[in-house]
């Protein structure tokens, strides 16, 4: 199984401080660990793609948001969105990047020159809304790149996996409804974003977990719940918002999986893609802030995607 190694060293450029999980080192600790696990010259790279434009923006972002991320950008120093999220004079261009990367692999995965990929990008997308960036978030890549398989690829029923330990809050914002997307989610609960728990959507599939819950558990409420609206949707593509945080030595969360959760639920979304999409996945890095479990859970998510 062919599968793409999608980045850019624009995304090492947006940094928010030293003190700052969402930091350069993450995407450097990815690389080790490839290196570490001899398997960095099985995967093809590619650190081509364009920035995002803005009609691709606009696609999931209002207007008024692109507006006002571009007015924020500063000149020097930061620029605080919120306590947690600020820009340096490369967020900018970083996070337009970050999603041009997701739509490149798009276009990769569906002109068939990989079955998957996996975007080693940040900034990260998930729990930015189509009018607000927030959490680390400024534009939505996962959102960005559904929209382009949807609108510009012409496809009819795209899958959207989210398995951060926060709730991908943005991203049902900008799908919620949405027939052609089925997407299915797990998170901590209650737990930042304080969000997907209450209210039952027709093609969400959000699954609540209570801090501390271990591979297991999770692994069989994915089979109960996600599995059986997967193969009744038959996606013909899958797009996985990849965050390692619910990892049990990830401070940012407190939930229990360890890379074999990571490589399993990998698995079941990849033999869901043969059997129906062609084999078609692009996967795109969220969260992961302990820097080491990172590394590990992503060479586990790579291993998997390309069946190794």
């Amino acid at each position: 199984m062919t599968t793409g190694f999608f980045s850019h060293p624009d995304c090492l450029l947006h940094e928010m401080g030293e003190w700052h999980p969402e930091c350069p080192a993450r995407l450097q600790a990815i690389e080790d660990q490839l290196i570490a696990s001899r398997i960095d010259a099985l995967f093809e790279r590619d650190e081509s793609a364009p920035l995002a434009d803005e009609a691709a923006l606009l696609r999931v972002h209002t207007q008024a948001h692109i507006d006002f991320v571009r007015k924020t950008s500063p000149i020097e120093g930061y620029a605080a969105i919120d306590p947690d999220t600020s820009m340096n004079p490369h967020t900018w261009q970083a996070a337009l990047r970050a999603a041009g990367v997701a739509m490149a692999a798009t276009d990769a995965v569906i002109a068939g020159r990989y079955e998957n990929a996996f975007c080693s990008i940040r900034p990260p997308g998930h729990h930015a809304e189509p009018d607000r960036a927030m959490g680390f978030c400024f534009f939505n890549n996962i959102a960005v790149a559904v929209r382009h398989a949807l609108e510009v690829h012409g496809l009819s029923r795209v899958a959207v996996i989210d398995f951060d330990v926060h709730h991908g809050n943005g991203t049902e914002a900008a799908f919620v409804g949405e027939s052609r997307v089925l997407m299915c989610s797990f998170f901590q609960h209650p737990f930042y974003p304080f969000s997907g728990a209450d209210e039952v959507r027709p093609n969400m599939v959000n699954i609540p977990l209570a801090a501390r819950t271990k591979g297991m558990d999770v692994r069989e409420a994915i089979d109960l719940l996600w599995l059986p609206r997967l193969h009744a949707f038959k996606p013909e593509m899958i797009f996985i918002s990849a965050g390692f945080d619910a990892h049990r030595e990830d401070d940012l969360g407190n939930m229990g999986l360890v890379e074999d959760d990571f490589a399993w639920i990998t698995d079941q979304l990849r033999m869901i893609a043969e059997r129906y999409a062609k084999g078609r996945i692009v996967s795109c890095l969220e969260g992961g802030y302990n820097l080491s479990a990172l590394g590990r859970s992503v060479v586990a998510h790579l291993r998997a995607l390309a069946d190794l």
